[in-house]
């Protein structure tokens, strides 16, 4: 097995990851701030890459696409909030499951009503298309590459962002007390819709990021949004170290996997089954590493016991 084939997988497996830590990293702040559980997270994803592709195909401009994702999802999760979850805080989680189930259905459908049950295409930009000669002779996707930098980025401003500002510490206290400082006067609302939008604007430019890898379709945020609570899992409840941790953790676990298994199997089975049977035991393997974590960490790597 050639080194500088792995080196490329772990690198396939970094840039999942990455996609994944922008994806849970707003839902672990709403569920770790608001104790809700949003299920329709993965339509801000979907909404975030139908923005950029309409607006990307209309310009010409994938980076005017990427605001448009960034700006379209963060509204979407602010109207969402306002119109909707803020009346699900004092519910049950059994009705936050069915009201943001119901949002699924009807983003699902009125997406499909905008831009038609066709996929669309988001195309890379000129500026970083081709690859990029790493050390070793590796040959890598500069997009790739640029998702794994955009990633670390954003982690590096979540982190100042919740450790550093008044608004962080205002995110980190309504986790601990939200009676508290609703009592010192701060506007809870305005707190709660705010850190609804972030962790939208997120779902949403991870959407706009995959989009131009993938095809752009209805339906596509929800396999995503299931990785995502693994991570949120993994990583634990309510922390941004979690989720880029856990995030890493399950891109590197079902990318090395799916890579490793079947030519582990392909040993003593033939081909096809090696590759079958190899796949279909890597797409287990994040269960049973999220199995493991709670076995020895019920909170998360890094939740707060309770």
């Amino acid at each position: 097995m050639a080194v500088s084939l792995v080196i490329e997988q772990v690198l396939n497996g970094l840039q999942f990851g990455i996609m994944l830590f922008l994806m849970s990293a707003g839902l672990t702040l709403v569920f770790g701030v608001m104790g809700l559980i949003n299920l329709a997270h993965g339509s801000l994803y979907m909404i975030g890459a139908f923005s950029a592709a309409a607006v990307a195909g209309a310009t010409g401009s994938f980076w005017f696409g990427l605001a448009a994702s960034l700006m379209a999802a963060a509204i979407a999760g602010a109207i969402v909030e306002i119109v909707v979850i803020r009346r699900l805080y004092d519910r049950d989680h059994l009705d936050q499951v069915l009201a943001t189930f119901a949002l699924i259905l009807i983003f699902s459908e009125g997406t499909r009503w905008l831009f038609g049950a066709f996929p669309l295409f988001l195309d890379i930009p000129t500026a970083l298309s081709g690859s990029f000669e790493l050390p070793m002779g590796i040959v890598y996707s500069k997009y790739r590459l640029a998702i794994i930098l955009i990633g670390i980025l954003i982690a590096i401003g979540l982190f100042l962002l919740i450790s550093k500002t008044r608004l962080g510490i205002r995110i980190r206290a309504g986790q601990v007390d939200r009676e508290m400082i609703s009592a010192l006067g701060i506007d809870i609302s305005k707190l709660y819709t705010i850190v609804f939008a972030l962790g939208a604007a997120l779902a949403g430019l991870a959407g706009a990021l995959i989009g131009a890898i993938q095809s752009v379709e209805v339906g596509m945020g929800e396999p995503v949004l299931i990785l995502a609570f693994v991570v949120i899992v993994i990583g634990g409840i309510g922390s941004i170290k979690g989720a880029l941790v856990g995030a890493i953790l399950v891109g590197l676990t079902d990318t090395l996997g799916r890579f490793v298994l079947p030519i582990i199997f392909k040993s003593f089975l033939d081909p096809a089954a090696a590759i079958s049977i190899g796949s279909a035991l890597a797409s287990m393997l994040i269960y049973i590493l999220m199995a493991l974590v709670l076995i020895f960490k019920p909170s998360g790597l890094y939740g707060r016991s309770v």
